[in-house]
């Protein structure tokens, strides 16, 4: 096949991988920052700590200096990949069509590549520090729901949930500024379907909270379904997050290529890459809740 036919296919590979992601897109990517980054290392954000004002008690008295706490959290790169193997020129004219199994299967690895990274920074240790030498681990004592909510283990409900949105208000000193957003896995939605609280108009104003039989936002938290979350003796690590609590940073977004590979016969290979990364911004503004997986 000449070069110029091979050009072709790898623009229009891209094109048609780009205009999926950006039907689609990954499920947690939307509800988190993001940034571009170079280097083996970002700084996500500059972050000052709260200072309080001093009450001035004489006339003419020295102008207070105070010393506003100052940190940085970081970000660091990872690489992921994905590729596939075409073995004449009828599927290699497949891959353009946004329909075909190449183009769905790559786009589909790389989402949930993007939502791993993501999900994994909720809970896992962040870097902080002028140089992130520092590690800050999870705060459970503050910032964790209990499985035992109302003294049994059980899945989600409304309690819960209450008590998650509790912590984020106390977190952001009152009421919460940004939108909320809470990880389910289709088992946690279930019990969510058996909370009366949940399911009736009575409790909601006279609202559904139900759209077309599931359950898309109760207490202020827009839910997103995902198969991913974490379980941890026999508890999925549910969180409910703010999009300023974690960040995603992006090195190389999705970069695609076609190349005939001498060494497999001169089969075409159709391959995927990019290279991102994910932490936790701030403690408080993410919330960890204790599921029971087994009710």
């Amino acid at each position: 096949m000449p070069d110029s036919i091979t050009t072709a296919f790898v623009q229009e590979y891209k094109a048609t991988v780009d205009l999926l992601l950006q039907q689609e897109g990954s499920r947690f990517r939307g509800a988190v920052t993001t940034d571009s980054y170079t280097g083996k290392a970002g700084s996500a954000v500059e972050q000052f700590g709260a200072t309080s004002a001093v009450k001035r008690t004489s006339r003419h008295a020295d102008t207070p200096l105070l010393d506003v706490p100052q940190d940085k959290r970081w970000v660091y790169p990872v690489d992921y990949e994905w590729a596939s193997l075409i073995d004449n020129v009828d599927k290699l004219r497949m891959i353009v069509d946004p329909t075909s199994p190449y183009a769905i299967n790559g786009k589909n690895a790389m989402e949930r590549a993007v939502d791993d990274e993501i999900i994994a920074a909720f809970f896992a240790s962040a870097n902080t520090g002028e140089n992130g030498t520092t590690a800050e681990a999870f705060d459970t004592t503050n910032y964790q729901v209990g499985v035992n909510v109302g003294g049994t283990a059980s899945s989600i409900n409304v309690a819960k949930l209450q008590s998650a949105v509790r912590k984020l208000m106390g977190a952001y000193k009152g009421d919460v500024t940004e939108q909320i957003f809470g990880g389910i896995s289709s088992y946690e939605h279930d019990s969510l379907l058996k909370e009366i609280q949940v399911t009736s108009k009575d409790f909601n104003g006279g609202q559904p909270v139900l759209e077309n039989g599931r359950v898309k936002r109760f207490l202020g938290i827009d839910f997103i379904i995902s198969e991913r979350l974490n379980i941890t003796s026999g508890n999925r690590l549910i969180p409910i997050w703010t999009p300023t609590g974690v960040h995603l940073g992006i090195w190389e977004d999705l970069n695609a290529s076609v190349d005939k590979r001498a060494d497999k016969s001169n089969s075409w290979q159709v391959y995927l890459c990019e290279t991102i990364g994910a932490t936790r911004l701030q403690q408080g503004k993410v919330i960890q809740v204790l599921c029971d997986d087994q009710i």
